[in-house]
């Protein structure tokens, strides 16, 4: 299992990818199988763990895409010792799969742009996505596995079975594409309390766009947050809003959101139809104004419903059970021409 090295594995706050990674990885150990973790030094695992960095990258100042990549190619040399290797990073380490006769299985858990565009062109091992609605991206090739949800660990997430708060809450990384000037619009619009909480991924953004709309009292903002604090603020809000300007390859924010019983407000776009039951843990909407009044109505959505949706889709237990069958289909080559390995439906 080869993780990025930018953040530590699991996450100690924002990163989707990692914990993702984490609760795989120590689901397969706790199944009896022998896992080994390339992450970053510092990562708590059950696996056998293996790095090139002591620390998670984050906030140091060395470019972590080179050091995954040297993470990816250590992974590689010892590449004879494993059944199948599990990559879920991009760029430079997409060249070097050709370099080992161990299939590989990449997960794209978001878009190809920049290097990892070339890169993807010219690698040969297998790989899968993380939604339907990425799909599309892709031509059919024999060595695409189809789309497997993202999913939590529900058991660590606290349940809200009684009245929420009145808050309003946004988590998500601060950019344009998040949309979170229209979860400030919404909240000023219906006079309600808003909660920001996320990465600051554009801090040009978040200056000019989001700070000036903070006061402390009608729009706080907490930036990013330990996971404890992101459980708290999702099990007492009033609904999360997740205003997407872009389509979002997955949203694991909206998952954890549901799994405290805390229902979703989405803009129609990405994975987020494939993660909302409309009308029963949330509401998929087209406009603003249809935002508005969605975010009326969300008392009438019952917690118990949110929670359960996780619980039967998007839980570890078929995380790992969906990968456990794509790495026997593809260890024995037995995956055909189409991508029809669809689960989590």
């Amino acid at each position: 299992m080869v993780a990025p090295v930018e953040v530590r594995v699991p996450p100690v706050a924002y990163g989707g990818i990692e914990l993702v990674v984490s609760i795989l990885t120590e689901e397969l150990v706790r199944r009896g199988h022998d896992v080994t973790l390339y992450a970053s030094g510092d990562s708590i695992t059950d696996a056998k763990l293996i790095s090139v960095v002591p620390e998670y990258l984050r906030k140091s100042k060395q470019d972590p895409r080179f050091a995954t990549a040297v993470n990816f190619v250590t992974c590689l040399e010892r590449g004879n010792e494993y059944d199948i290797i599990h990559n879920h990073t991009l760029g430079l380490g997409l060249l070097s799969t050709t370099l080992v006769k161990t299939p590989v299985l990449t997960t794209i858990h978001g878009p190809l742009l920049g290097e990892n565009l070339p890169a993807f062109q010219r690698y040969k091992g297998w790989f899968n996505v993380i939604s339907k609605s990425e799909i599309r991206r892709f031509l059919p090739t024999s060595r695409f596995v189809g789309a497997i949800h993202n999913s939590i660990d529900c058991s660590q997430y606290p349940y809200n079975h009684d009245k929420r708060g009145d808050y309003l809450l946004f988590f998500s990384r601060f950019s344009p594409e998040k949309g979170a000037e229209d979860a400030i619009r919404a909240a000023l619009k219906l006079d309600l309390p808003l909660v920001l909480a996320g990465n600051v991924a554009d801090p040009q953004y978040f200056k000019t766009k989001i700070l000036p709309c903070v006061d402390g009292r009608k729009i706080r903002c907490e930036t990013e947050v330990s996971s404890e604090r992101k459980k708290e603020l999702m099990l007492n809000a009033k609904c999360l809003v997740a205003p997407l300007k872009w389509p979002e390859p997955f949203g694991l924010f909206m998952v954890e959101a549901l799994a405290c019983g805390t229902p979703v407000i989405a803009y129609r776009n990405g994975a987020a139809p494939e993660i909302i039951l409309d009308g029963k843990t949330g509401f998929i909407v087209d406009s603003f104004n249809e935002l508005l009044s969605c975010i009326k109505e969300v008392d009438r959505i019952d917690s118990y419903a949110c929670r359960q949706l996780v619980l039967d889709k998007f839980d570890v237990p078929q995380l790992a059970d969906s990968y456990l069958a794509v790495y026997k289909k593809i260890i024995s080559k037995t995956i055909d021409s189409a991508p029809k390995v669809f689960v989590n439906n």
